[in-house]
């Protein structure tokens, strides 16, 4: 069992680099064999390919079948987990009922983050010693740090209860590591943070560094991070700075894209909308063998989210190829949603063109017709290179995007104010929705069109503390359901102790 826990807590003592490939914008590295820590980083080469390997676990968020986007809809109340059937991935199902256990929760959710954790600690530990021009020694050293605070805020709104590692493990030790307390945990990642800003750069050039952590990237979470730590007026000041005047062009070229169905143009990457965006290939050869092993560089999303045995039958329907159907929308939300102008881009009503004859599917498990049309890919997206098709999707998600901020800024303001309306209008504006007076009902409401299917909502709920109203038709249980339990394998032979009421 030590094996398990060495293998996946936290990939400790001798570290193989990832080297992988961020789209090819940013970097294509091919990998070059194994390092161990202690001969490792001699130059600006191989502290560049250790950052290359601390970005990889970004891919979190849309890569693999265990990521976050289609794990986090589950529990939501306006999705179902979908799928083929009740026992199409334990973990997604589990969440979607909330019966997730220790035995069935995706470990995933939690070592693939230690493991970005793991390889930020020792780039941190090393980079002091590496020969390297000062200032790019800071960038770097600002971008792993930001990474770190990232990957921690995703595991403490998780898990909650989770270890505070701000140094590489070893053999030694590792077994007497303990949990943090949520608000050390909270410190640390804004201290991270605070301290990343200052060595970042204003923007990137996005030809060849698109993806990369900017100063706008870094403010933007640690906005979100205040925002979540209760900390409002912090996190107004620094959604301020990102967002700049509500409509307009912020300092860091940040803007609403003019027409919403833009944002999920597959080609449309790193627009002036995007401010932490997820990147994805179609040229990484990506196969069964390492799908969600980190070295693969589709957009898992997108075969998830297609229909299953789809078949277009007439012209009115749109050309896709087939997918396993998970994360349909609930008729509630459709029929919230079925008169927003952000209907068509969001949903894909394949319930409507069935029914005329336009189109054909298997219904899959939990079905309702009513499909994420943000990222349902289209034919001309299917790849042609070597892999497995459906692995190799290439299109990008969004960590965090403009009209996010937006409305967590109007929230962050509590609601009220003319700056809070500006902010609440311009997205509103962007879709040609007439303004509404500012509101914490109104941001809710929002929130909801705005981002559906994206992986907020349930976080959203737990924030506003909505989850027992909105979730408890789906058994969700107060004091309990709001974080994940800790998995089974990593408790063993540990000092951890399991999260309450699991």
């Amino acid at each position: 069992m030590k094996e398990k826990v060495v293998k996946y807590l936290f990939i400790a003592v001798a570290m193989i680099i990832s080297l992988v490939s961020c789209e090819k914008g940013f970097v294509d590295i091919q990998p070059k064999g194994q390092f161990l820590t202690a001969n490792y980083y001699a130059d600006q080469n191989q502290a560049f390919s250790a950052l290359v390997g601390v970005y990889d676990v970004v891919r979190k968020n849309s890569g693999g079948f265990e990521n976050m986007i289609t794990m986090m809809n589950a529990g939501s109340d306006d999705q179902y987990a979908g799928g083929g059937g009740s026992t199409d991935g334990a973990g997604i199902q589990g969440f979607n009922t909330f019966t997730l256990t220790a035995l069935i929760v995706p470990g995933s959710f939690w070592s693939d983050y230690y493991q970005g954790i793991f390889r930020a600690n020792t780039l941190l530990s090393k980079i002091s010693n590496v020969t390297m021009d000062a200032t790019l020694k800071a960038r770097y050293t600002a971008e792993t740090k930001a990474l770190r605070a990232w990957y921690y805020f995703n595991l403490v709104i998780m898990f909650k209860n989770v270890p505070l590692l701000l140094d590489p493990l070893t053999a030694t030790n590792m077994y007497q590591v303990v949990q943090a307390t949520p608000a050390a945990v909270y410190t640390q990642i804004e201290k991270d943070l605070t301290e990343a800003i200052a060595d970042l750069p204003m923007t990137v050039p996005v030809a060849t560094e698109g993806g990369r952590l900017t100063k706008g990237t870094a403010q933007a979470i640690l906005g979100k991070v205040y925002l979540y730590d209760g900390k409002g007026s912090l996190a107004a000041a620094q959604f301020a700075e990102v967002n700049g005047t509500p409509g307009g062009t912020s300092k860091y070229g940040y803007r609403l894209l003019s027409s919403f169905n833009d944002l999920w143009v597959v080609s449309n990457k790193f627009n002036t909308e995007s401010i932490f965006e997820v990147c994805h290939s179609s040229t990484g050869s990506s196969g069964w063998g390492n799908w969600g092993s980190g070295s693969d560089e589709g957009n898992t999303v997108n075969v998830m989210a297609g229909p299953r045995s789809y078949s277009k039958k007439g012209p009115n329907a749109p050309d896709l190829p087939s997918g396993w159907s998970f994360n349909v929308f609930t008729q509630n939300f459709y029929d919230v949603i079925k008169s927003d102008p952000r209907f068509a881009a969001t949903v894909l009503d394949l319930k409507a063109l069935q029914a005329a004859g336009q189109a054909d599917y298997i219904e899959g498990y939990q079905n309702t017709g009513y499909f994420m049309n943000k990222f349902t890919p289209r034919q001309a997206d299917v790849s042609t290179g070597s892999g497995d098709a459906v692995l190799n999707y290439k299109q990008d998600t969004y960590n965090i995007r403009l009209a996010d901020t937006y409305l967590m800024e109007a929230e962050a303001l509590g609601a009220t104010g003319s700056r809070a309306q500006a902010l609440l209008d311009a997205v509103r504006t962007r879709v040609g929705l007439p303004s509404v007076p500012v509101s914490m009902a109104a941001i809710k409401a929002e929130r909801r069109l705005e981002l559906a299917g994206e992986g907020f909502r349930f976080f959203d709920l737990v924030r506003w503390g909505d989850s027992t109203a909105k979730l408890s038709s789906k058994g969700f249980v107060a004091g309990k359901n709001e974080v994940f339990p800790i998995p089974y394998r990593e408790l063993q032979g540990t000092k951890l102790v399991q999260n309450p009421g699991y």
